[in-house]
């Protein structure tokens, strides 16, 4: 499908970004061994030329595989010689550019994962990329409740001295009327109960562009679940395996989560509720580091235990295991400005059409998510781990 790229169109994506925005800036000396990479292997930056068309990334045979990787080696390679060789004054500058490409490419290896978990799924074989780990069937989950939150006036936005992306600023106050939040996620056995209530099938939780590409899609369960004599299987980056019903359940689009919080009479949260709740905790959770690469149990995680002392230490799975869909639009925040020339279209551009996503998944690194950081995709996409938590109003 056109949202996945081939894993090698990744590894050469990730070493044009550092060509392009830091070897050709900085060493005008430098010429491409390839000039044809820069369409290849740019991916939606106007200002810096021309593009390959993106669902015919996967017509590219070549370069091959080995080629990409000599193609990365030189360009770490002359990074490399940059760094040794500038003058100190540009250092700060060029370090500023080098620090956005290691967190793009950290985003790319995220999508490295999800792409290859769609590419294998759509074998009948149902390839294995990962065996997983033998770990203690878990069947149950800790009973759902929740939080409550009064009414404030809360700090929203990135504030400090270490990375972040634009879009995660500027600072701003926004005021989060009282609401309250549920402890953990939803799990594949409550998302079942509304699939075998007919959630599928009756209109009445669902917004009218839901319904439509509900209707359109032939959607009646998750992505990479399938049903067979009677029984839930799906496909995860471990193989073909029955539906643990006590996972958080995941490749769900937007649409498909407000429908559920519609159907149990509650609703997603704001980003600004969650961000607000999630603000004191720990980053902790089942991230890729891990290498589980699939959401995990409630019981499995162990991260986010209740605290007597904050609210939000009663809150689990905040981070990783699935990305969080909120109800929230993807727009800017008050005074956000993008930045000039190519560089500012990495976020600024995309704030239309799409909902924000907070916290993470069993995909992402541990040391690139943040409480600030906002994830984005449209409504009805399904192919990254994405799942809900629910959240009510409070009277």
């Amino acid at each position: 499908m056109p949202d996945v790229s081939p894993t090698k169109w990744h590894l050469a994506h990730a070493s044009w970004f550092f060509e392009t925005f830091v070897v050709k800036i900085w060493m005008p000396r430098y010429r491409s061994e390839v000039p044809q990479y820069a369409y290849l292997f740019n991916s939606y930056y106007n200002a810096a030329g021309d593009m390959h068309r993106r669902d015919l990334r996967g017509l590219i045979s070549r370069p091959t595989v080995a080629e990409t990787y000599r193609f990365r080696e030189s360009i770490d390679q002359s990074v490399t010689r940059l760094l040794n060789d500038a003058e100190e004054a540009l250092l700060p500058e060029i370090e500023r550019v080098l620090i956005l490409g290691l967190h793009h490419e950290q985003q790319h290896q995220e999508l490295l994962l999800t792409d290859i978990k769609h590419v294998l799924a759509q074998n009948p074989l149902y390839p294995v990329f990962r065996n997983a780990a033998p770990a203690t069937e878990i069947s149950a989950v800790p009973a759902e409740r929740f939080i409550e939150f009064d009414e404030a006036i809360v700090t929203i936005g990135y504030e400090g001295s270490d990375f972040s992306y634009d879009n995660e600023g500027p600072r701003h106050r926004a005021l989060v009327p009282a609401f309250s939040l549920s402890n953990r996620l939803v799990t594949n056995g409550e998302y079942l109960a509304f699939m075998e209530a007919g959630g599928y099938s009756r209109p009445e939780s669902w917004l009218s562009l839901g319904w439509t590409t509900v209707n359109e899609q032939r959607w009646r369960a998750p992505l990479y679940w399938i049903e067979r004599e009677g029984v839930w299987w799906n496909f995860t980056l471990s193989g073909f395996r029955p539906v643990n019903h006590a996972e958080p359940v995941t490749h769900i689009s937007y649409f498909e989560a407000d429908a559920y919080a519609n159907w149990v009479g509650a609703r997603l949260p704001t980003e600004f509720e969650w961000e607000r709740a999630a603000s004191d905790l720990p980053i902790a959770g089942n991230f890729v580091d891990g290498e589980r690469f699939h959401p995990a149990p409630l019981a499995a995680t162990g991260a986010g235990a209740s605290s007597a002392r904050s609210k939000s230490g009663a809150l689990q799975q905040v981070f990783g295991d699935v990305w969080e869909w909120t109800r929230s639009a993807y727009l800017p925040y008050p005074g956000y400005r993008a930045g000039p020339g190519a560089l500012g279209e990495y976020n600024g551009k995309f704030m239309c059409n799409q909902m924000v996503l907070r916290g993470g998944s069993c995909a992402t690194s541990r040391d690139h998510i943040r409480a600030t950081y906002r994830n984005f995709f449209q409504p009805e996409k399904r192919w990254q781990f994405t799942g809900l938590r629910l959240a009510r109003d409070l009277s």
